[in-house]
C-alpha cells in the first residue's frame, strides 16, 4: 500500500472542495480506503477523511477499537 500526504486545513483548499458521492463499489475504491487506512495509523490517528488526503470522494476511515470502518454519512 501506499501512505498519502495529510493536508493541513491552513494551508490547502482542497479541503474546502465538495466531494463526490461513490455510485459504484469498485477496486480503485478499495485501494483508496487500504491506503487511507495505512496513512491513518501511520499518523497514529483515529479517523481520516479522503479529503485529507486529496481524494474529492465521500470516503472516510475510523478505527473504532476492532477495526477500521466505512459509514456512510449524509
Amino acid at each position: 500500500m501506499a501512505l498519502r500526504n495529510i493536508m493541513n486545513y491552513q494551508t490547502n483548499d482542497i479541503l474546502r472542495k465538495k466531494t463526490r458521492t461513490i455510485e459504484k463499489f469498485y477496486n480503485r475504491i478499495l485501494t483508496s480506503l487500504k491506503n487511507m487506512a495505512e496513512t491513518m495509523y501511520n499518523a497514529n490517528e483515529t479517523g481520516l477523511a479522503a479529503t485529507q488526503v486529496a481524494i474529492l470522494r465521500r470516503l472516510v476511515v475510523i478505527d473504532v477499537g476492532t477495526g477500521s470502518i466505512n459509514p456512510v454519512i449524509s
